[in-house]
């Protein structure tokens, strides 16, 4: 018997009738009479380890074909669609006399919410950064981490996921110059993008988070590696729950002390979700650039022709506002550069989602033609009597 309330204290939502919250949830949960709803927790290479309440994980078998090398060719699914840290999963509980003693995965919950990327690689792929999540905390420096183009980048990449982002940045007590860093960010003011600087080491700076940590919400934090992830989470989780390592005076970049994704439970209530350090942030081409920069979509609704490129075409509001200061030339060069990276990862995901749907088709119409050839009778030759011997059907033939 599934129990709500421990569900609940790791994020499970529930309706005013103490029911799942997604009617598409209690409907699978309808299909799968026998599973239980589990939270996955932390995911490793050779499986995942799930949660029903507070309590210690324990740890799943995967469904085979999510053990398979994500191929549409072979059937396996796509690692964007097999579960990831803070999905909900139904598991079937493993028989009494089974030789496997884990219990197994058996369906993914839809997600409320997704934070993806683009996977690092030639080949077009999607990584999911973590699921079902309400609050994205972008975490950068004060040092010589702080890049306001990265932010942007990460924020593009949370558009539209359904998650809120809040930017943090870390080492207050070692920053030069707070209010020019703020500067750079004024902005993300157009968007309600709201932007906290904290003293990771310190609770009390720390608390103005809290707003976002509310009981049974849950949080990740994404930043590049040496941003202070790490430290921020003990601090909020109030011990030395993640390992932090000392960060290299040369380049001030950490060491990737987060090694996997894991989910923490809070004193507050809230689940908070950890991740490693990403060197690499590549968009999936379903993000809209324009609505991450709405101040410059705007301008360029000013220009006189329609289709200015914003070079140096006569009347352009763009260049206008870049020669009247009111517009970084850094920030418009990212949004130039995004939208041809947004256009080009379009490309390649149309073009994966037409080879999927070619990979369907011919499956199922091998299916179709193995099954007529199934039911069509042996043709004899002419004037050759059968020698083959009469076949007994019965239960025991290979298919």
């Amino acid at each position: 018997m599934n129990d709500n309330h421990a569900l609940q204290a790791i994020g499970w939502p529930l309706d005013e009738h103490g029911r799942p919250a997604v009617a598409a949830w209690r409907e699978m949960l309808e299909d799968f009479p026998t599973a239980y709803p589990a939270r996955v927790v932390e995911q490793h290479r050779t499986g995942y380890v799930v949660a029903v309440g507070p309590e210690e994980g324990v740890a799943v078998e995967s469904p085979p074909h999510w053990q398979r090398a994500p191929s549409y060719k072979k059937g396996a699914t796509p690692t964007e669609q097999r579960a990831g840290v803070g999905d909900w999963v139904l598991v079937e509980p493993a028989p009494e006399d089974a030789i496997v003693t884990k219990d197994q995965i058996v369906a993914l919950l839809p997600r409320r919410t997704a934070i993806k990327r683009g996977a690092a690689g030639e080949h077009y792929k999607q990584q999911l950064i973590a699921a079902n999540v309400d609050t994205v905390f972008v975490v950068c420096g004060l040092d010589s981490d702080f890049n306001p183009r990265r932010i942007e980048r990460y924020l593009l990449l949370i558009s539209g996921s359904g998650a809120v982002p809040v930017v943090v940045l870390t080492k207050l007590d070692q920053a030069d110059d707070v209010p020019g860093s703020l500067e750079a960010l004024i902005d993300l003011a157009a968007q309600d993008v709201p932007v906290r600087a904290v003293n990771a080491l310190d609770p009390d700076s720390v608390a103005s988070l809290n707003p976002w940590l509310r009981p049974g919400t849950t949080a990740v934090l994404v930043g590049s590696s040496g941003a202070g992830k790490s430290t921020l989470t003990n601090t909020l989780v109030g011990s030395e729950r993640m390992k932090t390592g000392a960060v290299r005076e040369s380049d001030e970049r950490g060491r990737h002390t987060t090694t996997h994704r894991a989910l923490i439970l809070l004193e507050s209530g809230a689940c908070l979700i950890d991740t490693p350090g990403m060197r690499e942030l590549k968009p999936t081409g379903e993000e809209d650039v324009a609505e991450n920069f709405s101040d410059i979509d705007a301008m360029g609704a000013n220009c006189r022709f329609r289709d200015c490129r914003h070079a140096s075409e006569p009347g352009c509001a763009i260049r206008a506002a870049i020669e009247d200061g009111k517009l970084d030339p850094r920030r418009f060069a990212n949004y130039v550069k995004l939208q041809e990276e947004v256009a080009g990862a379009a490309d390649k995901l149309a073009e994966r989602q037409t080879q999927h749907a070619a990979a369907t088709a011919n499956g199922a119409a091998t299916t179709l033609l193995s099954a007529r050839a199934a039911r069509k009778p042996a043709e004899k030759a002419p004037g050759k009597p059968s020698r083959q011997r009469p076949r007994i059907d019965d239960d025991y033939g290979e298919d």
